[in-house]
C-alpha cells in the first residue's frame, strides 16, 4: 500500500496553516511555490484535496514522458522533466493534480535587470502565461524532510495525518476487535 495523507474533516478548521506551509517547504528546497493540497469546505465539513497515491495510479499511465512514477510506497512526480501537458490532471480520479508555472529564472533574479513577474491567479486548469513553463504539481509526502510532511506537523489541529501500511493494520485490527466484541454481546 501507499503511503498518502487523509483528513479529519470534523477537526479541521479551515485555518490554511497547512497550504502555507507547504508552499514555504517546497519553495525553500527550489520545488515550484504552490500548496499541494487544498482546503473544500463540504456540507460535512472541510476536507483536503491531495494526491491519494494510488495504487493503480492512471496519471503515470497517461504522462507521456514519464514525470510521474510508482515510487517504493509512493506515487513520485519529477518536475524538471514534466513538460506541462496537464494529462495527469485531467486522469486523477481525486482532482489532486494542478498545474502551475512560475515565471523564467531569468526574471526572477534581482541582479538580471528585471523586476519580478507577478502573475494572476489561473482560473482554469487550461489558462497558461506567455513565458510562464507550467508543470504539474502534486503532493510529494514531503520526500525531502526526514520529519514526513509538514502540513501534517503544522496543523494546530491534528486533522492531518500520514496512512501507511502500519496505520491501516492498526485501524483494521481495532475494526476486527470491535466486531468480535459486538458478536459476543449477542445472544
Amino acid at each position: 500500500m501507499n503511503r498518502f495523507i487523509i483528513s479529519a474533516a470534523e477537526l479541521c478548521k479551515a485555518c490554511g496553516a497547512c497550504e502555507v506551509a507547504c508552499v514555504q517547504v517546497h519553495a525553500a528546497v527550489g520545488l515550484q511555490a504552490y500548496p499541494r493540497l487544498h482546503e473544500t469546505k463540504t456540507s460535512r465539513g472541510i476536507v483536503h484535496i491531495q494526491c491519494r497515491h494510488c495504487e493503480d495510479a492512471p496519471c503515470t499511465d497517461v504522462c507521456p514522458v514519464a514525470a510521474i512514477s510508482h515510487g517504493i510506497d509512493t506515487i513520485d512526480l519529477n518536475e524538471s522533466t514534466c513538460i506541462g501537458c496537464k494529462m495527469c490532471a485531467l486522469a486523477c480520479p481525486f482532482g489532486a493534480i494542478a498545474a502551475y508555472g512560475s515565471s523564467p529564472q531569468s526574471q526572477q533574479l534581482p541582479d538580471a535587470g528585471h523586476d519580478k513577474i507577478t502573475l494572476p491567479p489561473r482560473s482554469s486548469l487550461f489558462e497558461w502565461f506567455a513565458g510562464v513553463r507550467t508543470v504539474a504539481i502534486k503532493c510529494d509526502l514531503c520526500y525531502f524532510r526526514a520529519d514526513g510532511p509538514k502540513c501534517v506537523e503544522v496543523c494546530p489541529t491534528r486533522a492531518l495525518r500520514v496512512i501507511d501500511d502500519e496505520t491501516f493494520a492498526d485501524a483494521a485490527g481495532t475494526k476486527k476487535r470491535q466486531s468480535a466484541e459486538l458478536m459476543s454481546q449477542m445472544p
